[in-house]
């Protein structure tokens, strides 16, 4: 049997992670695909033909995609350019949902199959968007049960496919296990940094939060510091930035284990995004922070129709962690917030029953849910 080509495109680390376990699950049911596009080292461990690097599409937020403009739309028409003069059996586009979907419609409109993994955040702004999915993709994958019901009436083919990482992330996570591979003490208060995983997050995120743990390194149980350390790239910052703020004798640096470090934390710090499933997935309690330019953030004040940019409390439908937004990101605010959780024994017990059961609800074996899903779909 020939090989077959599946046009696959990734833009941030969270996607490659979804692309890499979706590749693997496809080429188990079918060994004669390949797979080209656009992901990280983990859709490249898959066997991904990379055709440019992913860091050319790490981009967050309206002024930094504005800057980009220019090359982000010459690299669609050339990637469609190639889709169409040499059609793959599918193009999935994962996340990213404003270059992707322009692109999978192009191609869809060309007799390409298209599937679209995580869906937009159309149920929280942008409603109108489900007209254009509707036209760009043959299938949408979503991570989540109230996404697929919103697509429901939408004309839009959605499945729910669980999340990932909830199958990976043990119902009862052993912290324990986490702090003897870390090689921290079991008594240690533990403190995780989860600065985020784009440069544009760390430029916002990193010194407030590094402030914050210097705070809480007065309190009588000096808190130990763990961060992972999303990308290379960002090693050398995060640790110029630790230094600066004297905490180089209580800080280990992971590689990018953001799940080994919520579980051994006592609570996290967190960027907005994927980091707060997983420290929700590890049962563990944390503040979350989201800062944006002021011009972006005037903008989605705006549009957003929901309460909350973090998972849990999106999940939820209430408020079970805080979040605190632009301007209420400093030390001070942080350390309160992360000291509140340290200090209340049963409030972080209830917190862990109410993310168990969220977690109970994610966990569907999504890698496998959405090879089905695509397989469905090709010709």
């Amino acid at each position: 049997m020939a090989e077959r080509r599946v046009a696959i495109l990734a833009g941030e680390p969270s996607g490659d992670v979804l692309g890499a376990g979706l590749m693997r699950a496809l080429r188990a049911r079918d060994p004669e695909l390949v797979f080209e596009g656009v992901g990280g080292p983990a859709m490249a461990a898959e066997g991904l033909e990379s055709l440019v690097p992913m860091e050319r599409l790490s981009l967050m937020g309206l002024t930094e995609i504005l800057r980009h403009l220019p090359g982000l739309l010459r690299l669609r028409a050339d990637l469609a350019r190639r889709w169409r003069a040499q059609p793959p059996a599918c193009f999935i586009g994962i996340d990213l949902p404003d270059f992707n979907l322009g692109l999978a419609r192009r191609l869809r409109a060309a007799g390409v199959p298209t599937v679209h993994y995580v869906s937009p955040t159309v149920w929280a702004w942008r409603a109108g968007r489900v007209r254009g999915i509707r036209r760009s993709v043959d299938r949408m994958l979503t991570l989540y049960p109230f996404e697929q019901a919103f697509y429901a009436d939408s004309g839009v083919d959605a499945v729910c496919v669980g999340h990932p990482a909830a199958d990976r992330f043990p119902l009862e996570p052993d912290a324990s296990a986490a702090r003897a591979r870390l090689g921290i003490a079991p008594e240690a208060a533990v403190l995780a940094v989860l600065p985020g995983s784009r440069s544009s997050e760390i430029d916002r995120l990193l010194e407030p939060f590094l402030g914050a743990a210097a705070l809480l390194a007065e309190r009588p149980d000096r808190p130990e510091v763990v961060i992972p350390v999303a990308a290379p790239r960002l090693r050398g910052r995060i640790e110029a930035a630790v230094a600066r703020h004297g905490l180089e004798d209580r800080t280990r640096l992971l590689d990018g284990d953001t799940a080994a470090a919520a579980t051994a934390a006592d609570v996290a710090l967190t960027a907005s995004g994927t980091a707060t499933l997983e420290v929700m997935l590890a049962k563990r309690p944390m503040v979350v922070a989201y800062r944006l330019s002021p011009l972006t953030f005037r903008v989605m004040r705006r549009l957003v129709r929901v309460p909350w940019v973090s998972q849990p409390n999106l999940l939820a439908g209430e408020a079970l962690v805080p979040e605190l937004l632009q301007g209420a990101v400093t030390p001070d605010s942080l350390a309160t917030a992360a000291a509140r959780w340290m200090d209340d024994g049963p409030a972080r017990l209830q917190l862990g029953r109410r993310f168990r059961a969220l977690h109970t609800d994610l966990a569907r074996g999504a890698d496998a849910r959405a090879a089905e899903a695509v397989l469905e779909v090709l010709p």
